[in-house]
């Protein structure tokens, strides 16, 4: 039933096609991310973005694996500050859970927070077994009864089982392959000669060929989608860190795991099928932040006449998205999108954009309204 990538001779090589839908995809997205690494936006919305997209990945990508905790939880655990154990964290926050639910949540939030650094720190791309059992440490930590399960190679044959009735799927390579399969693939990863490769299919080729490898005893789906997600960032598809793909694999968890589970079954292991469903999810997410980079970063014309990001108030912001959205815009509109905020404060917004020439004043008395320059 199982086919095994493992050779002594021949290393690693993946096999795909660049089929018409694999190229569209990718013109899809490169496009969104040359609006979205030039959109001119304020750093506090930059904040706001990248942590929305934390706060799903980290709820679809453990909902996936059966956590119970509804996105509202989720964020609410993800964003306690200070150090606390599950039963502190519960009590805190008020969220009523499994102490292996809280922990899952808390633990692939350092997992993303410790990628997020690698980027920043301009580690060099240069992917290694110490990352992998980093990445599998922290996703881990606390949740495996013997800590030697934890960030260590499995010894033991595993199986896989499906979502619905539990049946086996699929049978791992036995324990003994596991380190040379995984670093045959780190030594494809990191070789010059396949620099060509584009960054998002070796992406969706690790995430692949971890999942098949199953190298640990337990989560080796969210350290797959983690290392995945460590390949984009250091190969320069970031995006801002605006995005995450885990909410499109959790809509549909059995087309996910079919997509994963065709490799095995075309007889030269093909990737074509999943490769083409991995850059779909991505193309489709990534869309989705670009218009939503888009209808808030003022457009390319703002940057372009203004030779520079605008420092606007989170209050501006939500003036400049009505406005983009309808038009113009009164002071009955500028105090029905911000009910709590006084009227003389909403004045000065206005003026402070107007001085800006972002917004121009139009109209006398009780004719005034509001539009973009």
């Amino acid at each position: 039933m199982q086919k095994l990538f493992y050779n002594t001779i021949k290393m690693y090589q993946p096999s795909f096609q660049i089929t018409h839908n694999l190229l569209t995809y990718i013109a899809s997205i490169e496009a969104s991310k040359a609006l979205i690494d030039s959109a001119p936006l304020v750093p506090s919305w930059e904040a706001k973005f990248r942590d929305e997209a934390l706060t799903r990945t980290v709820h679809f990508g453990t909902k996936i694996e059966g956590n119970d905790l509804s996105a509202e939880q989720a964020s609410q655990v993800i964003h306690l500050k200070g150090d606390f154990d599950t039963k502190e964290i519960s009590e805190k926050t008020g969220v009523i859970a499994r102490e292996r639910d809280i922990q899952e949540v808390i633990n692939y939030r350092n997992v993303l927070m410790w990628i997020d650094q690698q980027k920043i720190m301009g580690r060099k791309p240069e992917f290694t077994l110490e990352t992998l059992h980093t990445l599998h440490s922290l996703t881990m930590k606390g949740l495996l009864e013997e800590d030697s399960h934890i960030g260590g190679f499995r010894q033991k044959q595993v199986i896989v089982q499906g979502v619905g009735a539990g049946e086996v799927v699929f049978r791992p390579p036995v324990s003994v392959e596991v380190p040379f399969l995984i670093s045959e693939l780190f030594s494809w990863l990191n070789d010059p000669v396949n620099v060509h490769i584009h960054p998002i299919f070796k992406a969706a080729i690790v995430h692949y060929q971890l999942v098949y490898v199953h190298p640990y005893v337990e989560g080796n789906g969210r350290t797959a989608r983690a290392f995945a997600t460590l390949v984009l960032y250091l190969l320069g598809y970031d995006f801002k860190r605006f995005f995450s793909i885990e909410q499109y694999f959790d809509n549909d968890v059995d087309q996910y795991y079919k997509a994963l589970l065709s490799v095995q079954q075309k007889a030269d292991s093909d990737m074509t099928f999943w490769m083409e469903y991995f850059c779909y999810g991505l193309a489709v997410e990534i869309d989705k932040v670009k218009h939503q980079v888009q209808k808030l970063s003022k457009d390319l014309k703002l940057k372009k006449e203004l030779g520079k990001q605008v420092a606007l108030s989170e209050r501006q912001i939500i003036l400049l998205e009505l406005l983009q959205n309808q038009g113009q815009m009164t002071s009955d509109d500028a105090q029905r999108v911000l009910p709590n905020i006084s009227v003389d404060t909403i004045l000065r917004d206005v003026r402070d954009l107007i001085k800006k020439g972002v917004v121009k004043k139009e109209g006398v008395t009780k004719g005034v309204h509001y539009s973009l320059m």
